[in-house]
């Protein structure tokens, strides 16, 4: 068990978690990513490396949506992207609340589902809204082309939801060859309305832990070197 002086030194605010919520481990495997937002990328980095010991890599920019990533590997197809706004694109959307943030915390994930067309087409059958699937790409460093297209869900009840990634086959997969040594070991939704959640998470596959909270929570535990167990949360 954590401490509490530590646990809370890596979130963005207190709050006590139901005992439950230390359970064994348990990480949806349609999980693709989670989202450690940061008011600027170098602080999220940094926050990240003290944590885990593992520096994240600089990713690249998303042009048109006002930011940039750094990324790290959680094994298994897994990775954490932190990400924060870029300086360069002035006048771009705030959609995560970034630049208001007072310290990292995650603000989001992603699932992959396979097929977003077939995806889309079984939402329209279960009278989800959702918009997409849309083109979303950014170059990396070394100059190669990352391309993917996304899926959002009108209603992703205050971000407890998913978006819908699928990327293309030509595409290296960023768990692949961002930096290594950390593994995720839980990831946990908390809704004050945990069985509407739970009915909603059933129609869409995503088969992850969800537990009943006073506000909407995400949680992702990781592993990293030398056994260092680090809790993050929304």
């Amino acid at each position: 068990m954590l401490s509490r002086r530590l646990f809370l030194a890596m979130t963005a605010g207190a709050f006590t978690l139901p005992a439950t919520s230390w359970g064994g481990a348990s990480v949806p495997t349609v999980l693709d990513h989670i989202l450690l937002g940061s008011r600027d990328l170098d602080e999220g980095i940094a926050f990240v490396k003290e944590h885990t010991g593992v520096t994240a890599a600089f990713g690249g920019v998303h042009p048109g949506r006002g930011t940039r990533n750094a990324l790290l590997s959680l094994c298994d197809r897994h990775y954490l992207e932190i990400i924060a706004p870029d300086p360069a694109q002035t006048g771009a959307p705030d959609d995560y609340g970034l630049k208001k943030l007072t310290a990292p915390r995650l603000v989001g994930w992603a699932a992959h589902p396979g097929d977003l067309n077939a995806f889309a087409a079984r939402l329209r059958d279960a009278n989800l809204a959702f918009d997409g699937p849309r083109y979303g790409a950014r170059k990396r460093p070394d100059g190669r082309l990352l391309e993917w297209k996304t899926l959002n869900l009108h209603d992703d009840r205050a971000g407890l939801l998913p978006f819908f990634i699928e990327w293309s086959a030509d595409s290296v997969h960023p768990s692949v060859d961002a930096p290594a040594g950390c593994k995720i070991l839980r990831f946990e939704l908390f809704a004050p309305e945990s069985a509407d959640l739970q009915r909603v998470s059933t129609l869409l596959d995503l088969e992850v832990p969800i537990a009943h909270f006073e506000k909407p929570q995400l949680l992702a535990r990781l592993a990293g070197p030398g056994g260092r167990v680090v809790s993050l949360t929304s």
